[in-house]
């Protein structure tokens, strides 16, 4: 299972971890990982090198965290979209990908 954080500062999102596998399918045939995956890399590269605001990126076997430092009305856009398509697909697999919310 994919477990999601949207990480939440006052009243803002201001970030996101992702950890795991969905296990939807074998690897390289896995559509909900590579959905994941995509809106990951989407959102962390248009905060980091489109909008080029600074923010924490880690990244780990299986895992990827991004913690926008001092989030911005366009950084917080970028991370709204992302929780709303995970959200999208959390419905459309909900055995799959689990979201949880954490004030940060």
């Amino acid at each position: 299972m994919i477990k999601v954080k949207i990480l939440r500062q006052d009243g803002r999102t201001a970030g996101f971890s992702v950890s795991g596998h969905a296990g939807y399918e074998d690897s390289g045939k896995d559509i909900v990982c590579a959905a994941v995956t995509s809106a990951v890399q989407l959102t962390a590269n248009g905060i980091t090198e489109i909008l080029h605001f600074p923010a924490d990126v880690t990244v780990a076997e299986n895992a990827v965290t991004l913690q926008a430092k001092d989030p911005s009305e366009e950084t917080e856009h970028f991370l709204q979209a992302f929780q709303l398509q995970l959200e999208v697909l959390e419905e459309q697999y909900p055995s799959f990908i689990q979201i949880r919310y954490l004030e940060v």
